[in-house]
């Protein structure tokens, strides 16, 4: 056979770009031994590229907006309509009629699409392009192959692409060409359980017939899971009909009596069979397979394997024991998938071992889970911090997940251990550490400067551990602990006395130290420069490129400057190294500059934090008036108060530590980044983000070896996009499943979203949808919804009403922030983005954690 048709017995998995992803993964199953794929070849993307590419101009499709409806309809059915009044070359009806002749040209036959952005491990394009079944001789089925082509410009496809970023003219289209056998039974196979993510449990939908009636919806499938050989769950539903073949071509619908209709379409026997045939493939392609399959005589035939790309990937184990991990990412507020060098270098500060998986960092709590002891305390923890992860933690223990073992646990102090005291009110603490952590970040600056090669690599790798240590230290935690346990003390005591809900919220207004709240204040007194000269707005508004900055007026030009210098190692998802900063890119901070020059007056920034210092004097004053007059009032009042002061003066420190790690990240990526580009130039690398998907001890041996790997590079770079269309779960197995929790509590209206109130108060307002920090478009009044936020989304705090966040804890710190500007905030609100219109109005209650879509106000 020729390039314009093939085989499929000479295709594999690696010629997507001839066969396209259905043909190349078809061409792979058929060269598994005992896998059974019906006979056929593949026309292949050259006869497309010859006949379509060449003729039909796609520049409107690619001026299309996705939101753009009509715009679309039109379009593709015209590019429909002219692929199919096509041509077809004499070459390409002799290969096709000469390739039907060896596998039987007097057969039906089933045309298939198979596009080269289709089954692939990091998308799935799968039922966006046309199947005919039953079609019989070479005019038909060039017909058919052209019916093919023009569905690659269906409604939905082109929206998909739109949508997805994937140009029109990078996508060509191939097409199967397979005998089509006439079966007992079909269906659809999942490797791992498509519900719960687990990868030893099977999942099998058969029906009799054809599986275009499963697929289409015309019938109730049945259903069989299976873990390790055994069949865990059936549910046989009640068939009322199949699809067959049709004499004359195309397929008909056969009711079936109800006693036919009622029996189970597989036996048990070929359930498990079936299952283990399952196992084969996934193991042939290394992940977990969603398989279409057909059941002739006793024989199994897979007509089409392709990877679920939806599951999300368990940390790697050895031991053959079940793992739970809690997310390192909903506790850090940025659940971004991050690149190896970012991951490692994290896993290389933290303070315990952390696990990666699909782009993101777990830990692994089996070993406290096992523990009735330590059990408890992290489900204290997790309660604290997160319902939603407490709530997942109690599903994995009362499903006995893992196994309770009071020999696990964990070792207890050594002898004579005495564990140092609470802190008490002392200022000239967190004053302290913030003083050794600025001149430590001095040093680093120093003594990092010059150096590179190995000797530069071995220096971070030094300096990282010493990081560590310094973050270790007793009173780090002591002053981060500090400000919790008061918040802790406050909001339940004064519940109990004085009925007051989440009152430390108010009392932490305008905290003293707190590195991340000044930072949104000077940004708004830099805008104060800026607002009195329009020529200056102006160009800002217009300023794409970051060398804007030197165009700027001297006196603004060194505030920004002093500005960044403060904070320009922050940006978002910043716990990831190879993320961008703020200094690299100063145009990122021009959208929240811009926001206060509009939304603010002169001298806002002083007002607002006075303003707060005030509230939280009078709140403090007004909560210890009310205990004096209680029973006990006055030793009350004065617990009360000294834990009042010890909020406040370790509140804001609790932002610092993190402070402190992104400002060393940030010196240690300067120097990796000039170290990259000399080994761009030594020819050892391809280019200088390459270094971005090495780890940091594989990055460490490339500088010693000078050698690098490229096609890890290529393959850490695709896994890296398929990572980032994953949603990572709070609560992980080894086996893959997942758990989501629920909120379990009652009171919330009717149809409200519930979440996790962090920050008192109740508003209403215009809520703002926001993916991404640097396409904010925020009024004043304006209700900010978005997934998470870290501390580079503070700047726009100072201008909204409330805040909406789908992940997030009592002590993140969206949530500090949040009390610290007095913003009723909601957060771990599970698909707030999606359920949320923008511009849509809400009601958020910050007290009790409810969020209320508001119907539209009628002018």
């Amino acid at each position: 056979m020729s390039s314009y048709v093939l085989g499929l017995r000479e295709l594999d998995q690696t010629r997507v770009a001839e066969a396209g992803g259905k043909g190349a993964n078809l061409g792979e199953l058929s060269r598994i031994a005992g896998v059974r794929v019906p006979a056929g070849f593949c026309v292949t993307t050259r006869a497309y590229r010859d006949v379509v590419a060449g003729r039909i101009s796609l520049a409107p499709l690619a001026r299309l907006k996705v939101d753009d409806h009509d715009g679309i309809r039109k379009a593709t059915a015209e590019v429909r309509e002219a692929i199919e009044a096509l041509a077809m070359p004499s070459g390409l009806s002799a290969e096709l009629t000469a390739a039907l002749t060896q596998v039987g040209d007097h057969l039906p036959f089933a045309v298939r699409s198979s596009a080269t952005a289709e089954d692939l491990p990091s998308a799935s394009f799968a039922g966006q392009q046309d199947t005919f079944l039953n079609v019989a001789g070479a005019p038909a089925i060039l017909e058919h192959v052209r019916r093919c082509w023009a569905s690659l410009f269906t409604e939905r496809a082109v929206t998909y692409r739109l949508r997805h970023g994937f140009p029109h003219h990078q996508v060509f289209m191939a097409v199967v060409v397979q005998r089509l056998v006439s079966p007992r039974a079909s269906g659809v196979m999942f490797t791992a359980d498509p519900v719960t993510s687990n990868r030893k449990v099977a999942s099998i939908e058969a029906s009799f017939g054809l599986g275009e009636a499963l697929v289409s919806g015309l019938v109730n499938a049945d259903a069989f899971k299976v873990r390790e050989g055994q069949i865990v769950s059936r549910a046989i539903a009640t068939k009322r009909l199949a699809i067959e073949f049709a004499a004359g071509g195309g397929t008909r619908q056969q009711l079936l009596s109800l006693d036919r209709g009622r029996q189970p379409a597989l036996s048990d026997e070929e359930v498990v069979r079936l299952v283990q045939l399952g196992r084969q493939i996934e193991t042939h392609f290394g992940r977990p397979q969603d398989i279409e399959w057909c059941l002739l005589g006793d024989d199994f035939h897979v007509v089409q394997s392709r990877p679920i790309t939806t599951l999300f990937p368990p940390p790697a184990t050895n031991d053959g024991a079940t793992h739970v991990y809690l997310s390192v990412g909903h506790q850090q507020m940025m659940t971004d998938a991050m690149r190896p060098l970012g991951l490692s270098v994290w896993q290389l500060t933290a303070a315990r071992p952390i696990d990666d998986a699909g782009g993101r960092l777990f830990v692994d709590v089996t070993r406290a889970l096992a523990s009735p002891a330590a059990r408890a305390g992290l489900l204290d923890m997790a309660g604290k911090s997160d319902p939603l992860m407490r709530d997942a933690l109690q599903t994995v223990i009362d499903r006995g997940i893992v196994p309770s073992t009071p020999e696990a646990a964990p070792p207890g102090p050594p002898p004579g251990f005495t564990p140092p005291p609470p802190l008490e009110n002392d200022p000239a603490i967190p004053a302290g550490l913030i003083a050794k952590s600025e001149a430590s970040l001095a040093a680093l600056k120093r003594d990092i400067e010059g150096k590179a090669g190995t000797a530069l690599l071995d220096f971070i790798a030094a300096d990282i551990q010493a990081l560590k240590k310094q973050l270790l230290e007793p009173q780090v935690m002591q002053a981060i602990m500090a400000a919790m346990e008061s918040t802790w003390w406050l909001n339940e005591k004064l519940h109990t006395w004085l009925g007051e809900t989440n009152a430390a919220d108010t009392l932490t207004l305008s905290a003293p130290n707190n590195v991340t709240s000044q930072m949104g204040l000077e940004l708004m007194e830099l805008a104060d420069l800026v607002r009195p000269h329009p020529d200056v707005v102006a160009s800002l508004e217009r300023a794409t490129d970051d060398a804007f900055v030197e165009g700027l007026p001297p006196h603004i030009r060194d505030a920004l400057v002093a500005w960044l210098e403060k904070y320009g190692m922050r940006g978002v998802g910043e716990i990831d190294i190879t993320r961008p900063r703020w200094s690299e890119h100063p145009t990122l901070v021009l959208p929240m500059l811009l926001g206060n020059v509009r939304s603010f007056e002169p001298g806002a920034a002083a007002r607002r934090f006075e303003h707060g210092r005030r509230e939280a004097e009078r709140k403090a004053s007004e909560v210890l008036d009310r205990l004096r007059e209680l029973p006990n009032g006055e030793q009350k009042a004065a617990e009360t108060k000294r834990n009042i002061e010890r909020l406040r003066t370790f509140i804001g420190y609790r932002e610092y530590p993190k402070y402190g790690i992104v400002s060393r990240y940030f010196v240690y990526k300067q120097a990796l980044q000039s170290e990259a580009a000399r080994l761009v130039k030594a020819g050892v690398l391809r280019a200088a983000d390459d270094i971005d998907y090495l780890r940091f001890e594989e990055l460490q041996e490339v500088v010693r070896s000078q050698r690098a790997d490229a096609a890890l590079v290529q393959r850490r770079r695709e896994a890296f996009r398929g990572y980032e269309a994953l949603t990572p779960p709070r609560v992980l197995t080894s086996e893959g499943e997942t758990f989501a929790g629920v909120y379990r509590r009652e009171g919330a209206p009717h149809g409200a979203l519930v979440g996790l109130g962090v920050s008192a108060g109740t508003v209403e307002g215009r809520a703002r949808v926001v993916s991404n920090v640097a396409d904010a478009q925020l009024e004043p009044g304006d209700i900010l919804v978005t997934a998470y936020t870290d501390p580079s989304w503070t700047p726009l705090f100072v201008g909204i009403k409330g805040l909406v966040a789908e992940v997030g804890g009592l002590m993140t710190h969206g949530a500090v922030i949040a009390r610290e500007y007095g913003l009723p905030a909601v957060v771990g609100v599970p698909g707030a983005t999606r359920k949320i219109r923008d511009g849509q109005r809400v009601r958020i209650d910050g007290s009790n954690g409810y969020v209320e879509l508001l119907p539209a106000i009628e002018r």
